[in-house]
């Protein structure tokens, strides 16, 4: 992906997900021994202290709202600007953030594709890769939206260190490997009012992280 320009032609695998969901009003409670990692009602408290608003979404699993803080090795703060880390999250490559979603505590995990397509279908309230589903998903998801989902469009880092689309673009990594070079990502772009979700991802590049946690680990 070069900087100036990303790559939009892809295709999507998308799965029908024929059953009705309603936000649940559950209030998970969670706490593990021997790690900083607590999660009481609806917040998540990471090791350094940052505190992430949680919440059941339609597919009905347990997302974070905003987005992965957590200082490890090869994450990054947006043009090196600790103001950036504290509005937009840390940027991480691939491989830290499998494990920033990991040191979040026992069922913590970087997201996959078939989560997102899940996200997509039931909040753009359509199953047909299109253009309007694309859209309805973006409008649903970005910070703006009904969803609570809160996406933010916080740019990314590039191999060779510059940073760009801040503001134009939120990228958002999947654990879910093309090959052992690339992953797929979710794409905001503002331009096209579009959520796209695509497989060219270089794991060097440093992105935005969700982490989400399976219902029947939140015990």
């Amino acid at each position: 992906m070069e900087q100036h320009k990303v790559i939009l032609n892809v295709t999507v695998t998308i799965v029908l997900i024929t059953a009705e969901f309603a936000c649940s009003t559950i209030n998970p409670k969670y706490s593990q021994r021997g790690n900083t990692t607590e999660l009481h009602d609806r917040w998540l408290l990471d090791r350094d202290g940052n505190k992430y608003p949680v919440k059941i979404l339609k597919d009905i699993k347990l997302w974070m709202t905003l987005n992965l803080k957590l200082n490890i090795s090869n994450s990054y703060c947006y043009d090196d600007a600790t103001r950036n880390c504290d509005q937009y999250g840390r940027l991480y490559i691939w491989e830290a953030a499998q494990k920033g979603c990991a040191l979040l505590g026992e069922g913590w995990r970087l997201p996959i594709t078939y989560d997102w397509q899940q996200l997509t279908i039931l909040y753009a309230g359509a199953a047909k890769d299109s253009d309007a589903m694309r859209q309805g998903a973006f409008q649903a998801l970005l910070y703006t939206g009904a969803s609570g989902f809160n996406a933010l469009l916080g740019g990314g880092r590039a191999p060779d260190s510059q940073y760009a689309r801040l503001d134009a673009h939120g990228f958002y990594w999947m654990a879910t490997e093309n090959n052992d070079s690339t992953a797929w990502f979710a794409n905001f772009a503002k331009g096209s009012q579009s959520l796209y979700l695509q497989k060219e991802g270089e794991k060097s590049r440093a992105f935005s992280v969700r982490c989400v946690k399976d219902i029947d680990s939140s015990k």
